[in-house]
Order: C-alpha cells, then structure tokens, then sequence
C-alpha cells in the first residue's frame, strides 16, 4: 500500500511541471501602451499559445472593427476579443516562437517569437518575411 501512494506522489511531483502557467501567459500591455493582449492557450490546442485583445484605447477607430482586415469577411468582426496572437509553439520556458502576430491598424500578419525577459517584460519580435524584425517590449498589466 505505501509503495502504490509512494508511485503516486512520484507521479504528481514529476507531472506538475506541466501543468504550472508557463511565463508568458497573462494580461501585457503593448509597446503603443493602446492595447491590452491577454495570451493564454489557444482554444482549438493548448500546446499552442495565442492571444486576444482585451482593451484599446480608441474602441471607436474602425467603429470597433477589424476594418482593414485583408478578408472582407473579417472587416465587420470586433476588435475587443480578436484574435492579435496566433500559433506560437513552446521553445522553453517563457519563450515561444513560430505564431504570427496581427496589426489591426494595417490589416497585416507578421511572424512572431515571444520571450519572458529576467525583467519580468516580454519581449516582442515581430518580423515580416522572418528577415527584418522589429523588437517591441510589452509590459505586464
């Protein structure tokens, strides 16, 4: 009997690492300090991190709309909850890369990494073509 409950503390102990938040997930505010994104899993799959904007400064700039979206379709849906990070693959702890990055101001996507700087920032790479990056650093809410 001691020895099952011994597997089955072992079991828990070694597992729990993969249920811990890993360090990017929460509330940032972007680099403009206009838009608040909160990234967490991804819906569809939890190994994947993406993000949805919570708050904008100016909710009335496109009447509230993705309205350069390249997809006609997308014009019309609503900047509060979109979509802004998508498909970023765990690199290690705090750090992810591969997802893409959308700017409602331009109706563009860009490649992206994220990476939990010691500071407790996030550090933003946002690149078009995975050749020319911007780095912008994003501030915990």
């Amino acid at each position: 009997m001691h020895v099952a409950a011994l597997t089955v503390c072992l079991a828990l102990i070694t597992a729990a690492p993969a249920f811990a938040a890993d360090p990017v997930q929460g509330e940032w505010v972007t680099h403009a300090r206009n838009a608040k994104v909160r990234i967490g899993p991804c819906p569809g799959d939890v190994q994947l991190m993406c993000g949805v904007i919570t708050w904008t400064r100016d909710p009335a700039v496109g009447q509230g709309k993705d309205a350069r979206n390249r997809d006609p379709a997308l014009r019309s849906r609503q900047i509060m909850g979109m979509p802004a990070l998508t498909g970023f693959q765990r690199a290690g702890s705090g750090r992810w890369t591969g997802g893409r990055i959308y700017n409602a101001k331009n109706g563009q996507s860009y490649d992206g990494a994220l990476t939990v700087l010691p500071d407790g920032n996030l550090k933003v790479d946002v690149c078009l073509l995975k050749m020319a990056c911007q780095v912008q650093t994003w501030r915990r809410k």
